[in-house]
């Protein structure tokens, strides 16, 4: 299996480039490394027929996200405000930062 570079990560904003929700942007909510997938909040929202259960008494349809694969989805970059690839690049003190190609900017969430 070919190994994806983790360019995406949690909290992360990012646009759908392909597929039915084309265009919408969100905040990834968890990275699946596994299956190199992410969900992305309100994108490529499915319906679960439920049964009743301890935590859901009432059972019914339940709407939640898929996970989308990482090839169909781009970063936006904080501060061009564009979907972006995304560069690695390494600072004076030895660690790695993710820069924006356009921009040259880093993408890191400002802690």
């Amino acid at each position: 299996m070919k190994v994806i570079k983790k360019k995406i990560k949690l909290n992360d904003k990012v646009e759908v480039v392909c597929g039915k929700d084309r265009g919408r942007v969100g905040k990834v909510i968890k990275v699946l490394r596994d299956n190199d997938r992410v969900l992305v909040e309100k994108i490529n929202m499915i319906k679960r027929h439920t049964k009743p259960n301890m935590a859901n008494q009432q059972g019914g349809i339940i709407e939640k996200e898929a996970p989308i694969h990482v090839s169909n989805v781009m970063l936006i970059c904080p501060k061009c405000a564009k979907s972006v690839r995304i560069g690695r690049k390494s600072l004076d003190d030895g660690s790695r930062v993710r820069i924006c190609k356009k921009c040259g900017e880093s993408v890191e969430a400002s802690a």
